[in-house]
């Protein structure tokens, strides 16, 4: 059994209505203290009753009391003031600094058991979802709070990020957000390269040559690494040229052309593709942020993502390399995408970090209103019965799984805490 299941009923006060200490002494919870998730006792400030004693402190639990002193407790001051051991096994008699024995409550018979055989059963189940089975017997209210909570974990994950962006870009915007969505133009095959890209070339650089789409092709081609060639065709040729000319003036190192990855991509997925757009983007879309801040409407910032690639690309996924005209357009779905992981999260951060409490709500808003990605994942949801109609529910959904289902963190989950509370 895991002492995380002990947390379990702890926490939740699933224990027997009439508990003893090891002592004979009877012990009421009054509080059964906040769940603690950093060093220290697993409970604090909590409230008990012991005897006829009332004890305000923190609360540390074990499978075994002998883990006190393997855990070195008894050397760390922050467990001082612990007022209760709660242990499924008393092999060992745990004193305070002042000699002191700290009172124990031993649970192994204190719960019902079908806890803990629900817990072990979902905890051996192979599914992708470990309470697929039981999950629809829940009311909707149940699942709709969970996807909030889960949507709110993952835009802080994601701001977590952003947040070393303003630190590394000394809290420019505008900087941290050329590289934020560089990152997720490579999409997932191609992220860390773009990121690199980015990186190595500052957005105020490539909005000097601004006047010039050639210019910042070079640049961003060149800084990618994929200028290196002798080439046939006169585009690419001309572009190694100006890129050569520019890197000496603006000192520039470019990043490895090995990191770029083109199996498994859609040709319109290259990196040659991508690049081309973006510099489009860095071309046309000056101060992109602050019109994505200042927009209202979702229809207001998603036409700055319809991009093409410039005319050499209408024929050309390589360098060097024809094939049959076509415009190299950004599709819906990639557009949602940019959205999904970079727009809607940036919108987020800022109205945090500025405590704007509107903007946050501006940004589930657009969440709502972004269609759900179609994925292995959430076909999975989707067959459980789960609605994965918008991209809030399906990222909310992402989100759960990655970090709870996939991590049988079901004690931590709203879903499964209920399921349990249901016996």
């Amino acid at each position: 059994m895991p002492e995380e299941f002990l947390h379990y009923i702890w926490k939740y006060q699933l224990l027997n209505p009439v508990l003893v200490s090891t002592t004979g002494e009877e012990v009421r919870i009054i509080k059964p203290g906040i769940h603690n998730t950093d060093a220290g006792p697993d409970f604090i400030d909590a409230r008990i009753v012991i005897g006829k004693t009332l004890w305000a402190g923190n609360i540390e639990i074990h499978l075994k009391s002998s883990e006190w002193i393997r855990h070195g407790h008894h050397r760390d001051e922050k467990y001082r003031n612990v007022i209760l051991h709660v242990v499924f096994v008393d092999n060992y008699s745990v004193k305070r600094y002042n000699g002191e024995t700290i009172p124990v409550l031993c649970v192994k018979d204190k719960f019902n058991r079908l806890l803990l055989e629900r817990y072990k059963d979902i905890m051996k189940n192979l599914n992708q979802i470990p309470c697929e089975k039981l999950i629809n017997s829940l009311d909707t209210i149940i699942i709709k709070s969970t996807l909030e909570r889960m949507i709110i974990e993952r835009f802080e994950e994601k701001q977590r990020y952003i947040k070393a962006l303003m630190d590394l870009t000394e809290n420019d915007w505008e900087e941290a957000f050329y590289i934020l969505l560089a990152k997720n133009f490579g999409f997932r095959l191609n992220a860390i390269p773009f990121e690199m890209l980015a990186k190595s070339i500052p957005y105020k650089l490539l909005l000097k040559h601004r006047n010039s789409l050639f210019q910042i092709e070079a640049l961003l081609f060149g800084q990618a690494g994929l200028l290196n060639s002798d080439f046939k065709d006169a585009y690419p040729s001309r572009l190694k040229l100006e890129y050569l000319f520019l890197q000496k003036k603006y000192n520039l190192v470019p990043i490895e052309t090995h990191l770029w990855k083109l199996l498994r991509l859609r040709p319109a997925n290259f990196p040659h593709i991508r690049i081309s757009q973006f510099a489009n983007l860095a071309r046309y879309n000056t101060n992109l942020f602050s019109k994505i801040i200042s927009a209202l409407e979702l229809r207001d910032i998603r036409p700055l993502f319809e991009l093409m690639a410039s005319d050499y690309w209408k024929t050309h996924f390589l360098f060097d390399k024809s094939s049959p005209r076509r415009k190299k357009s950004i599709g819906r779905r990639s557009v949602d995408l940019i959205l999904i992981n970079t727009v809607i999260p940036l919108i987020f951060t800022y109205g945090s970090m500025r405590n704007k409490p509107e903007i946050i709500e501006r940004a589930i808003e657009f969440l709502n209103e972004v269609k759900g990605e179609q994925n292995k994942i959430i076909r999975v949801w989707n067959e459980i019965g789960l609605q994965t109609d918008t991209a809030f529910n399906t990222q909310a959904l992402l989100h759960l799984k990655e970090m709870y289902c996939d991590q049988k963190k079901c004690l931590q989950c709203r879903i499964g805490t209920t399921l349990f509370n249901q016996i």
